[in-house]
């Protein structure tokens, strides 16, 4: 007589991952703790490493399946910071009063444990006729360049693919299942230069002060808000991050100054079109002002949007089921590996409560971790009925 096949706890399974020190960009043992338990259960697993990046793919089922149900995640986390101001060892995963501490705990190896669970224990109870796919990074927060799009980049190459997508990043800011993402704003950074002529502060008509057109810049960048938000997004937002001209003299007015303003942006706007608007204006300060102005532009993402339909309905009966809650349809908030996903496939996400992440004593609720596989349990359920 087959005995029966234990469930897999994802509460253990989050501590074992939160004692791997993944700290970005190193592996730490997680991905290999993940790819050991998946490949027990009959995925098929691939490291696809890049650059100084470790990827995780797993696949259950055939290659090209009509149904094909994809997790993206990640086992990288930030750094500890100040380890004498933590009240339990970060890569511990000690549980006090309920709570499990560590880095990493909320963002996200706790959302990776709970889909790697429930998946393993859904193709082992009852197999689907598709394909569950986990697209595991280990670079998700550092330059994401090697990370999910890395994956991606493999599975176009070996003719792999998901139909749909749910990352599993903490979206829910103070309640358990009160939010989902259906989309994230764009977000660009524009590094700023302006180049006058270097002068003595009693003769500023001698000079041409690169500060003056920086502020005057500046100040029209911010001067009108970018929109007032559009039907799924609220407004863009505009931050001036940094001003700098190194000048340790007070009367000496200096040749050069440099700021950075970072945006983030709806579906209103394309970091094409901002790109132009700061030429624009910056093109006007220099034709103005007679100091040279150069703008430098990285986008690390355009906004996207996986418009309410079937998909996310599906996700959002799953989390009312368990929690009680109906989860608002959210784009708020920064950027996540889903604005890579979204080229390939529909993608939502949803995860627990991210309160803590990146702090000092980041924690999880216990019950939450049960919860969040219990949700993904039926999703998969519902996605293959």
């Amino acid at each position: 007589m087959t005995q029966p096949v234990t469930a897999v706890d994802p509460v253990k399974l989050t501590a074992d991952l939160i004692r791997c020190a993944s700290v970005t960009p190193t592996e730490g043992g997680a991905l290999v703790l993940l790819q050991n338990l998946l490949a027990e259960a009959g995925f098929d697993c691939v490291r696809v490493d890049r650059g100084q990046v470790a990827n995780l793919y797993a696949r259950w089922g055939a290659k090209g399946a009509n149904k094909a149900f994809g997790f993206n995640g990640h086992t990288d986390v930030v750094p500890v910071g100040d380890v004498t101001a933590w009240t339990q060892d970060p890569f511990g995963a000690a549980i006090v009063d309920g709570w499990m501490y560590g880095r990493g705990a909320t963002d996200m190896k706790s959302g990776v444990a709970a889909f790697a669970a429930a998946a393993v224990d859904f193709v082992r109870q009852t197999p689907p006729d598709g394909a569950v796919i986990l697209a595991i990074t280990g670079d998700e927060e550092g330059d994401a360049v090697d990370g999910t799009v890395a994956l991606l980049d493999w599975m176009a190459s070996n003719g792999e693919r998901m139909t749909h997508c749910l990352v599993g990043e903490p979206t829910c800011p103070n309640e358990m299942g009160e939010m989902m993402k259906i989309g994230r704003r764009g977000s660009m950074t524009c590094y700023i230069s302006a180049v006058g002529v270097q002068g003595h502060s009693a003769y500023p008509h001698r000079a041409k002060n690169p500060m003056s057109a920086l502020v005057k810049l500046l100040t029209r960048l911010e001067e009108k808000p970018l929109d007032d938000g559009t039907a799924h997004f609220d407004a863009s937002t505009l931050a001036i991050t940094t001003i700098d001209c190194g000048n340790p003299a007070t009367n000496v007015i200096p040749a050069k100054g440099t700021a950075t303003v970072n945006i983030r942006f709806n579906d209103a706007h394309s970091g094409a079109s901002l790109t132009a608007w700061l030429q624009e204006h910056a093109s006007a300060v220099q034709a103005e002002t007679g100091v040279q102005i150069a703008l430098r532009v990285t986008i690390s993402g355009e906004s996207f949007l996986t418009p309410p339909g079937d998909f996310s309905a599906l996700v959002a009966r799953a989390v009312q089921a368990e929690t009680g809650r109906v989860p608002d349809y959210s784009t708020s908030g920064g950027t996540s590996d889903a604005r890579f996903v979204k080229n390939h496939c529909p993608v939502v996400e949803f995860g627990l409560v991210g309160k803590t992440m990146h702090q000092v004593d980041e924690r999880v609720e216990v019950a939450q971790i049960h919860a969040l596989k219990a949700i993904y349990a039926r999703v998969l359920q519902e996605y293959f009925a």
